[in-house]
């Protein structure tokens, strides 16, 4: 009798100390590491006319497996870009689909897109008209090539069904383009794969939208930095205070801040 009351209260003690520590470690910590390979920019790239006039970005591809996931990687593109560069003028995705079909272009940019998921590339008439429409030089492509989530369990309470710690990680593959509306070229392209994991006691998953963050600002800032290759860690805090970012808070006049400056 008295080693079963033994046992309960050393039980009893190990879950008071686990609630404990399980209410005071409740702060998910992502552990995230990213790899981009991108291509020298081309030499007919002009970054004073980018900062003149606006760059648009298209809604992002996706293949039919993954059809829908690609949803909001533009948007977050969008917000990426004001982070890093907010001397450029983004016409969003909101915005671009507006003028497109204002300008009776859904046909046409429907084609476009659906020549694009198979063979990667953005017709040059639809492009020049497109960017006629937006009034814009140069459009940014975004694709989602791949993505998995893992949970994986690293430890549980012996003798009782209670997960106590639990590894959670996802992998992102990405690639960007940069295309000149009226020539057709393609100034750029990148490619990124993110691994962004954490490990915690509570349920917050890792975050699709996080790992969409964090994989576009590396490759924005190999754009920015002209690099060819690059890895990238929470050590670059510019790029990790893009995790759990909030959307930019909405202006006085209503403009979100996806359309081009009038």
């Amino acid at each position: 009798m008295k080693r079963f009351r033994c046992g309960k209260s050393i039980t009893g003690a190990s879950l008071v100390l686990l609630c404990l520590w399980m209410t005071g470690c409740t702060t998910s910590i992502y552990n995230w590491q990213v790899r981009t390979n991108s291509t020298p920019v081309a030499p007919s790239f002009d970054r004073l006319s980018v900062e003149e006039k606006p760059v648009a970005i298209l809604p992002a591809l996706s293949m039919p497996a993954l059809r829908g996931t690609e949803v909001g990687f533009s948007h977050n593109l969008a917000q990426v870009l004001r982070k890093l560069i907010p001397n450029w003028n983004v016409v969003g995705e909101q915005a671009a689909l507006t003028a497109i079909n204002r300008q009776g272009l859904g046909t046409e940019y429907a084609r476009m897109r659906r020549d694009a998921e198979d063979t990667h590339l953005l017709d040059r008439e639809s492009l020049r008209k497109i960017g006629a429409a937006l009034g814009v030089r140069y459009l940014f492509q975004p694709r989602l090539a791949s993505f998995t989530q893992t949970m994986t369990e690293r430890w549980k309470v012996p003798g009782v069904e209670l997960r106590v710690v639990e590894t959670r990680s996802s992998v992102i593959r990405l690639s960007l383009q940069l295309w000149e509306a009226e020539t057709g070229e393609l100034i750029w392209f990148s490619t990124a794969e993110t691994i962004l994991a954490n490990e915690g006691v509570s349920q917050d998953p890792v975050f699709l939208e996080d790992a969409t963050r964090v994989t576009l600002g590396s490759l924005v800032a190999d754009f920015l930095n002209r690099r060819t290759s690059s890895r990238y860690t929470p050590l670059d805090e510019t790029l990790n205070q893009l995790i759990g970012s909030s959307a930019p808070a909405e202006q006085k006049n209503g403009n979100n801040g996806e359309g081009a400056k009038k």
